[in-house]
C-alpha cells in the first residue's frame, strides 16, 4: 500500500484580523507595521516550508537567513539592500529574496503574499 500525497493550494483569502501582531519594534523604521503568517506544508526534514504571509503598511529591517520565493497576491514592497539598491514589487510579481540578503522591506499599504521557504538544517 502506498502513501497518497495531496497537492497543496494557496487560498487568496486574507488572514484573519486577529492573527496580526506588532513588527518587532527595534527593527521599525518607519509607520507601525503588523505582520501575520500561517505555514501552510513543512517537510519531514524541517528546512522547506511554504505558506501565507500578510503586512500591514510600515518599513523595518530585514535579514535573511534562508532562501525565500514570493509570490505577491495584494499590494507593494519595496526592497531595499545595505548598498542602498532598491527593487519594487507589485501583485501580482513573484520574487526571490537570497540566504544572506539585509536591508529594508517595505510595505506600501497592505500587503499579503504566498511564500516559498528554503534554509538548509544541519
Amino acid at each position: 500500500m502506498t502513501d497518497t500525497l495531496s497537492v497543496l493550494s494557496f487560498p487568496i483569502a486574507p488572514l484573519a484580523s486577529d492573527a496580526f501582531e506588532p513588527v518587532d519594534a527595534a527593527k521599525v523604521i518607519e509607520g507601525s507595521p503588523l505582520q501575520a503568517f500561517r505555514v501552510t506544508y513543512t517537510s519531514a526534514s524541517g528546512d522547506f516550508c511554504t505558506g501565507i504571509y500578510a503586512c500591514t503598511a510600515g518599513k523595518w529591517r530585514v535579514s535573511y537567513s534562508e532562501d525565500e520565493f514570493c509570490t505577491l497576491t495584494k499590494g507593494t514592497v519595496r526592497l531595499t539592500n545595505t548598498v542602498g539598491e532598491m527593487q519594487e514589487f507589485t501583485a501580482p510579481d513573484s520574487f526571490l529574496i537570497p540566504s544572506g540578503f539585509s536591508g529594508t522591506w517595505e510595505a506600501v499599504g497592505d500587503v499579503q503574499k504566498n511564500f516559498v521557504i528554503y534554509e538548509k538544517t544541519d
